[in-house]
């Protein structure tokens, strides 16, 4: 037993060791340091949004001790993630690994540097589910929950497995009391948008909806219980323009069914701003379909 234990003890201290370059202090808020990762070699790094209260002169340090400056690139309240840029140092970033090489019952170490040295806390992976829409609106492509002891500053920095591989990005902001880990998809398409455009888009129709059971001939019909009934179409918005009233229901957008406000949420991705979209509805009993232009949402 005793030897086990030493083996294990020997394969989690290395991968802290392997992990432990890519992993750096990010000084970017008024009260204690949080953490980051690195992401890429020329000056990329990715940390939680509600540890970034500057937008320059944000402090990081590196692990070999040393300090550079980096400023803001964009970032994504919805799914608390922020890109900083650091000049003048060379960086180390890590190998990533996906959710889907996780189960619940996996042991992972959740890594920090609100300090000069590297900081590690154990866990397991205690739920893990795909599709989660956080309460701010964002959307992770696994929901991924352990039960590691989020110290003050871990935020921003990462969970690992028991190779030193990256599974995703730690934050305590997400849900009151919970540990959550942002998964390694949603952190690259996150970050990939805020490089691109400095901010994560996200369309927008303008509508206020509820969920309603559809008459039966209906729902045989389209294959489906409920729809979206629109309760408030806002003036001079994507939908008023593309035709849609108060009193209609949404049952389709693009071709793909929406039963509930998250799957309409869900279809409007940044992708389509600026699109126009066949929206399918039932007006007046009979099943209609109208082309809205999405727009994007502020």
């Amino acid at each position: 037993m005793s030897e086990v234990l030493s083996n294990l003890s020997n394969t989690l201290a290395a991968a802290v060791d392997t992990a432990g370059p890519s992993i750096v202090r990010v000084e970017a808020r008024r009260r204690m340091p949080a953490s980051g990762v690195v992401w890429s070699s020329d000056g990329v790094i990715v940390t939680a949004h509600h540890v970034v209260e500057f937008d320059d002169n944000i402090t990081i340090g590196l692990a070999d001790g040393s300090e550079v400056t980096a400023n803001l690139v964009g970032r994504d309240p919805t799914t608390d993630i922020a890109v900083l840029r650091a000049t003048g140092a060379h960086l180390s970033p890590p190998t990533w690994a996906g959710a889907e090489t996780l189960k619940v019952g996996h042991l992972a170490l959740a890594l920090g540097r609100p300090v000069e040295t590297i900081m590690a806390t154990l866990g397991i992976v205690s739920a893990l589910r795909k599709d989660w829409r956080t309460p701010a609106g964002g959307r992770f492509d696994y929901y991924l929950q352990t039960d590691v002891v989020m110290y003050p500053g871990f935020s921003g920095g990462p969970l690992v497995d028991t190779a030193g591989r990256f599974l995703g990005l730690n934050s305590s902001a997400l849900l009151r009391g919970v540990s959550l880990t942002i998964p390694t998809g949603t952190v690259a398409s996150v970050v990939e948008t805020l490089l691109a455009h400095g901010h994560v888009r996200r369309g927008y129709l303008g509508v206020g909806a509820q969920v309603v059971r559809l008459p039966a001939a209906l729902a045989q019909q389209l294959d489906q219980e409920t729809g979206l009934l629109l309760g408030s179409v806002e003036p001079n918005s994507p939908a008023e323009r593309g035709g849609l009233f108060m009193g209609d229901t949404i049952v389709a957008l693009d071709g793909h069914a929406v039963h509930h406000l998250d799957d309409l949420l869900t279809l409007l991705t940044g992708d389509r701003v600026g699109q126009a979209v066949a929206v399918r509805i039932v007006r007046g009993g009979q099943v209609q379909e109208v082309k809205v232009v999405v727009g994007e949402q502020e």
